[in-house]
């Protein structure tokens, strides 16, 4: 009597199969990388050379920002006290800090992000927001972008701050609420403003904080480019009187 060879329940074929895909996925998704990689080159936004959008060279030559700076403001001051702008600024917020100032290939990848939609650059900024941070860390439990007027969303489709701080939240760890303070008034953008007053008049009011899920929080409002300081002290003077414990400010760079 030759012996019959039951066939496997469909269950354990079934089991089989899923292990076969997990064991091929990495391979897969490593060829996905490598075919969209070859049908879409990246090129260094700083230098043009092909392979990453920013490349090592352009990378070891950012412009960065070194202490001593004020422990306010974040920018360069000699003495590592608080400068004569900070001295007569009555803040809310705690302070600000950036690893880079706005210029080089920096500049370039900013504006290549908002203006030109290469929206895949949010990662590596926020990367290097997040080496920075590791580097130099700040009192927070709470990521917070800086949020745009719907005005300003609906011409550019989406908010540059709001890209970097949910890509800095997936490195960090950090918990991000992105709809709890809100843009209430259009305002001209900053840079047309000529002096710290007249940036500060500008976005006087122009924020709100919708509900008090921040309170007690230790926020870092995160952003892109800081000049002098006064959007990010806007939002914190909303976040603090909705009940926010403290608030720092985290940019990818700052204007000098």
């Amino acid at each position: 009597m030759g012996l019959s060879i039951m066939p496997a329940p469909a269950s354990w074929l079934h089991l089989d199969l899923r292990y076969q895909v997990m064991d091929m996925l990495p391979r897969l998704v490593k060829l996905k990388g490598t075919m969209v990689d070859f049908l879409f080159p990246q090129w260094c936004v700083g230098c043009g050379k092909e392979g990453a959008l920013l490349c090592a060279s352009c990378l070891s030559l950012l412009p960065r920002l070194m202490p001593p700076l004020c422990p306010r403001c974040g920018l360069p001051q000699s003495n590592g006290v608080l400068c004569p702008t900070c001295a007569d600024w009555e803040a809310e917020i705690e302070g600000i800090r950036s690893p880079f100032q706005f210029d080089g290939a920096i500049r370039q990848a900013v504006h290549q992000l908002k203006y030109q939609n290469v929206r895949a650059l949010a990662r590596p900024l926020a990367k290097l927001m997040y080496d920075y941070l590791q580097a130099n860390p700040l009192p927070a439990d709470t990521l917070v972008p800086v949020p745009l007027h719907r005005k300003r969303l609906r011409e550019r489709g989406f908010n540059q701050s709001g890209l970097l701080t949910r890509e800095l939240g997936e490195l960090s760890g950090i918990a991000v609420v992105d709809d709890c303070l809100i843009r209430q008034r259009h305002t001209s953008p900053q840079a047309r403003t000529s002096s710290a007053d007249e940036r500060r008049r500008n976005v006087a009011d122009a924020f709100a904080c919708v509900d008090g899920e921040l309170a007690g929080k230790q926020v870092l409002l995160i952003d892109d480019v800081s000049t002098s300081g006064a959007t990010l002290d806007a939002c914190a003077s909303k976040l603090k009187a909705a009940g926010a414990k403290s608030v720092w400010g985290l940019v990818l760079a700052r204007e000098i």
